[in-house]
């Protein structure tokens, strides 16, 4: 976005449905709701003569690991924050009408607690004008939604619900124009519900379209935000008391370790897991013992968080290249507070074989030819939810209670784990076969073509 005497770049992490925001105005600049992995963005200021004086926090988050402090010990930027944020990190609290000035821009901060106790929201101001041109609305008006109000535990989503209430509506008086751009996005689990695939838009399109600025009601606005929310990823309990005291400052990412398999299987004896990042067929077809799959593409880390628990170290088995993909796959694992990465098996599952340790593998089936054809079988669908409804006489648990619910699953026969698409399944398909119980995975389409007649 352009504007008289600023321009406003997005950073958008879409494995995690969020956008940082880096507000320029001559040679200096503020960096919006920074991921972890701020390094690249923080050298290509530095490269083009930008200095970033200011790093501003909307909210506590929930969903990563900030990286304000990231880009402090990198370029002696200030951390402003939401006033009522209890912070245990020096930084400029930020309360309602604060403001901070750099170049030719003003940032004025609007308190608009709901999705957080503490959300801000920040007005930016272009020279001399009146009326903001932008507003940094992080976790409260999102497009064509808005933030989630249960994060802080069940106790408090109704209060933050109706706060979240009113704080929509001081952002629906904005001016038509303004400009509004959300940290949480399409992908975010932050999220009350579907949101665009835009990653911004203006205070007038929200207020024509938008539901949660047409619903003029508080008693049903209130009633729909404390109805049909999703599962939220387990890790999420663990990011905001990290983001609260101050993550640990890594000044860039770590270099990625090869382990010989006699160091992987010591690892694994002493409790850790291997998480094998290979596509779901290769996986199928021979893995490790005690290996889950999750494939790594951008949804990577975001399923680690799922099934394995905080704090666990981990083990990588990667495609090649192995380096290239260890980087990726850490990083990742680095956003969202998982450091402990012993590091990655060197030559794969061909080096684990040629040193004479056993394999293990399991059939997969493709849900098209099984159409049809699925009485008898005992089927378990891992979907987070159940939007079509589901194989009448199929076992639901979502993939991300499964490893704490494992022990109710029936061992007599086999189990066909079924998602959406195959990739849910594969993971949960590790998870069975880590713990004994004969399992095939549909990895190749889910449900709807299950329930398909030939």
């Amino acid at each position: 976005m352009n504007a008289p005497g600023a321009t406003i770049e997005l950073v958008t992490t879409e494995a995690l449905g969020d956008t940082s925001y880096l507000l320029v105005s001559g040679d200096e600049a503020a960096l919006v709701d920074p991921q972890r992995d701020s390094w690249g963005l923080v050298e290509s200021c530095t490269d083009r003569g930008v200095r970033i004086r200011y790093v501003l926090e909307t909210h506590v988050h929930n969903d990563y690991v900030s990286g304000a402090l990231e880009v402090r010990a990198a370029t002696g930027a200030t951390v402003a924050a939401p006033a009522r944020a209890p912070y245990a990190f020096d930084h400029l609290a930020m309360a309602e009408d604060d403001e901070i000035s750099f170049g030719d821009v003003t940032v004025r901060a609007m308190e608009t607690p709901g999705h957080t106790a503490e959300h801000t929201a920040y007005l930016v101001f272009d020279g001399a004008r009146q009326a903001p041109s932008a507003v940094f609305t992080g976790g409260s008006l999102l497009v064509g939604n808005a933030g989630r109000t249960d994060l802080s535990g069940s106790h408090r989503t109704e209060e933050l619900a109706r706060a979240q209430y009113r704080s929509l509506r001081r952002l629906a008086l904005l001016p038509d124009a303004t400009r509004v751009m959300p940290t949480h996005g399409a992908g975010s689990s932050c999220a009350a519900g579907p949101v665009s695939g835009e990653r911004t838009t203006t205070v007038g399109a929200e207020r024509r379209t938008n539901p949660v600025l047409t619903t003029q009601d508080e008693e049903e606005f209130v009633s729909g935000r404390l109805s049909g929310l999703l599962p939220y990823p387990a890790y999420y309990h663990h990011m905001a008391p990290i983001n609260r005291s101050g993550p640990r400052v890594l000044g860039g990412p770590p270099a990625p370790r090869p382990l010989t398999p006699a160091v992987v299987e010591g690892l694994v004896g002493g409790g850790a897991q291997i998480v094998d990042g290979r596509d779901r067929a290769a996986f199928a077809d021979a893995h490790l013992p005690d290996s889950i799959c999750d494939e790594l593409d951008e949804r990577f880390a975001s399923l680690v968080g799922e099934v394995v628990p905080f704090g666990t170290r981990l083990v990588l088995v990667l495609p090649e290249p192995a380096e290239d993909a260890a980087h990726e796959a850490m990083v990742q694992l680095l956003r969202i507070g998982y450091e402990d990465v012993a590091g990655y098996l060197a030559g794969g599952v061909e080096a684990w074989a040629a040193a004479g340790r056993p394999l293990r593998r399991f059939p997969t089936a493709d849900a098209t030819r099984l159409a049809g054809h699925v009485d008898g079988k005992r089927v378990l669908d891992v979907r987070p939810d159940r939007p079509e409804g589901g194989i009448p006489g199929t076992l639901a648990v979502p993939l991300a209670e499964l490893p704490r619910r494992i022990g109710e699953l029936p061992r007599d026969r086999e189990i066909w784990v079924v998602c959406g698409s195959g990739r849910r399944a594969t993971v949960a398909a590790g998870l069975l076969d880590r713990a004994g119980i004969p399992v095939t995975a549909v990895t190749s389409g889910g449900v709807q073509e299950l329930m398909a007649q030939e």
